[in-house]
């Protein structure tokens, strides 16, 4: 290719840094062997792609069945946008990488394959195309790929960054509920399980704020959507100890202690509702007229049953 010609005569600064030092802890080689193979043909790499990812996540989906979720026939290919929610709609975890080689590295290694975009032409006429990397060889400074029409491409290191660097080196995941990436910070992780949330899948989503938790314990993202997938499944006791949690852990935080307070007037105990409703309008903040709404209308059913 063109392009493989071209890789030495650029700066390939996360491939140069790779061969200086390798991350640390890692295994040499990973092969996930097991992530199946769909032909990429007609502009369906990004139907193909995810089909591949899908499958060691727990989904079976084939390419015909993920057109419509993301190809659009406008732009004869698939957008960043529509590959991570069609990942939310099929109930896993999409989570955009960091765009270092490292995470993708760390992330391999951890088992979990990726999809990458990389552009196979020149920059002021890219052709997109996305790429599925299930393993690496460190010795050999190369990744293995499945890619169009090869079941097993070797690239080296420089050969993926230089058709990697002009997507911003964006790649992706797709995960079981209940999985995290192995290199996700609280803010990511929680950023991703929102996004799940918000897809319509509560139950998977349940799973991940718990994954969360198991990480992060008094994370207040974490207890909050623990909290909200219960209650939105009407687990209202597993609403009510998750918003406990959290205002236990975070007695500032108006959105736990509003939340606790709903639920608690929902379960019937408005006493202790009540408490929790005026420690959240104590807070104040942004939420303040929230607080005072969920207050009122504890006060008006205590009075009903006097």
């Amino acid at each position: 290719m063109l392009a493989l010609g071209l890789a030495g005569c650029v700066s390939l600064p996360q491939s140069e840094a790779l061969r200086e030092q390798a991350p640390a802890g890692l295994p040499r080689q990973v092969e996930l062997a097991a992530v199946p193979f769909y032909r990429q043909d007609d502009f369906l790499c990004g139907p193909a792609a995810l089909a591949m990812v899908f499958a060691p996540a727990g989904v079976q989906a084939g390419v015909e069945s993920l057109k419509p979720l993301v190809y659009l026939p406008g732009r004869r290919g698939s957008l960043q946008a529509e590959m991570l929610g069609a990942t939310r709609r099929s109930g896993l975890l999409a989570y955009a990488l960091p765009p270092r080689m490292d995470a993708l590295l760390r992330e391999l290694a951890a088992g979990a394959p990726a999809v990458v975009l990389v552009n196979l032409s020149f920059s002021v006429l890219p052709v997109w195309h996305y790429a599925v990397v299930v393993g690496y060889d460190l010795d050999r400074r190369s990744f293995l790929v499945r890619s169009g029409a090869h079941a097993r491409d070797e690239w080296s290191f420089g050969f993926l960054e230089f058709l990697w660097r002009d997507s911003g080196y964006w790649s992706m995941l797709a995960l079981a509920p209940g999985r995290l990436p192995a290199t996700a910070d609280e803010a990511g992780a929680g950023a991703a399980v929102a996004a799940l949330e918000q897809a319509g899948k509560p139950s998977e989503a349940r799973d991940s704020y718990r994954a969360m938790l198991a990480r992060w314990p008094s994370s207040l993202v974490g207890l909050i959507g623990l909290g909200n997938t219960e209650y939105a499944l009407g687990e209202l006791a597993g609403a009510e100890r998750a918003f406990r949690r959290a205002a236990q852990a975070h007695p500032d935080s108006a959105a736990a202690l509003n939340n606790l307070a709903q639920v608690l007037g929902e379960l019937g105990r408005l006493a202790e509702a009540e408490q929790a409703a005026r420690a959240a309008l104590a807070v104040g903040g942004p939420l303040h007229a929230e607080a005072q709404k969920t207050l009122e209308g504890i006060l008006q059913r205590r009075a009903q049953l006097r």
